[in-house]
C-alpha cells in the first residue's frame, strides 16, 4: 500500500463541511441579535424581556415582527399574533427535520427549539446522514447561543445609548430583517408574493390599528398558498388522467 493510499484511508481531521457551514451561519445570524436587542428596549421592553424573547421565541423574523407591532402602539395580542403567523414555517421545518434526523426522547424536544431557518437549511444541504445531524446541531445551537448573547449586548447598548435613531440602530433592524428575508426571495413567485403583501400592508396602515396590517398581509399570503396548493393538485390530477 502506497503512502498516498494510506493517507486517503485515514479518517478526516478537523471540521467537517457541515460543521464549518453551521459555524459560519451561526456567526452571521447571531450578529443580527444586536439590532434586535437595541430595538426591543427602544420599543419599551426591559432587557430581561428582550432576552426572554430570544431564549423562548427564538425566531428572528417573529421577534422583529413582535417588537415592531409593540413599537407601533399595537397590543400584546396583535404582536403575538403577528409573531405566531411568521413562526408557523418552523412547524413545517419541524416535521421535515423529524423525518430527516429521526430524533427521539429529550433530543426531540431540544431539536424542536433548535429548528429554525438556518439549522433546517444547513441540514438539508448535506447528503450524508451524519453530516445532516452535525449541520443541524451546529447551526441550531450556534445561532441560539450567539443570538442570545448579542441580544443581551444590543439591549444593554440600546438601554445605555438612548434613542436608537441617533445611532442608526432603527435602520439596522430593518436591514437585518431584509437580510433574513432576501435569500428566500430568489424565485419569481416569492418576490411577487412579498411585493403583494408589502402593498397590502402599506395600504392598510392608515386604515387599521397597529398590528393588524401585518396580520392582513399574512392572510393574503395564506390565501396565496392555498390557491397555489389547489392549482398544483389540479395539475397533478390532469397529468394522472392523461396518463
Amino acid at each position: 500500500m502506497s503512502p498516498d493510499s494510506s493517507a486517503c484511508a485515514a479518517p478526516q481531521r478537523g471540521l467537517t463541511p457541515a460543521v464549518r457551514m453551521g459555524l459560519s451561519i451561526s456567526v452571521a445570524t447571531g450578529l443580527y441579535g444586536i439590532s434586535f436587542g437595541a430595538l426591543a428596549v427602544a420599543s419599551g421592553l426591559h432587557v430581561w424581556q428582550a432576552m426572554a424573547l430570544s431564549a423562548l421565541m427564538f425566531t428572528g423574523g417573529s421577534q422583529f415582527a413582535f417588537i415592531g407591532v409593540i413599537a407601533g402602539g399595537g397590543t400584546g395580542a396583535a404582536a403575538l399574533g403577528a409573531a405566531s403567523l411568521l413562526g408557523l414555517r418552523n412547524a413545517v421545518y419541524g416535521m421535515q427535520m423529524n423525518r430527516l434526523l429521526g430524533l427521539q426522547g429529550w433530543r426531540r424536544w431540544l431539536g424542536a427549539q433548535m429548528t429554525i431557518d438556518e439549522s433546517a437549511a444547513t441540514a438539508i444541504a448535506q447528503l450524508d446522514a451524519a453530516e445532516q445531524r452535525r449541520g443541524f446541531w451546529t447551526a441550531g445551537l450556534g445561532v441560539y447561543l450567539l443570538w442570545s448573547g448579542f441580544t443581551l449586548l444590543g439591549a444593554w447598548l440600546g438601554d445605555a445609548l438612548g434613542d436608537p435613531r441617533q445611532w442608526g440602530l432603527d435602520g439596522a433592524a430593518v436591514a437585518a430583517f431584509l437580510g433574513l428575508l432576501w435569500p428566500r426571495l430568489q424565485p419569481r413567485e416569492p418576490v411577487a408574493l412579498a411585493v403583494l403583501c408589502g402593498v397590502v400592508t402599506a395600504l392598510a396602515v392608515p386604515l387599521l390599528p397597529p398590528g393588524l396590517p401585518i396580520l392582513l398581509a399574512a392572510v393574503v399570503g395564506t390565501i396565496w398558498g392555498w390557491w397555489r396548493s389547489r392549482a398544483a393538485t389540479a395539475d397533478a390530477d390532469c397529468v394522472q388522467e392523461a396518463a
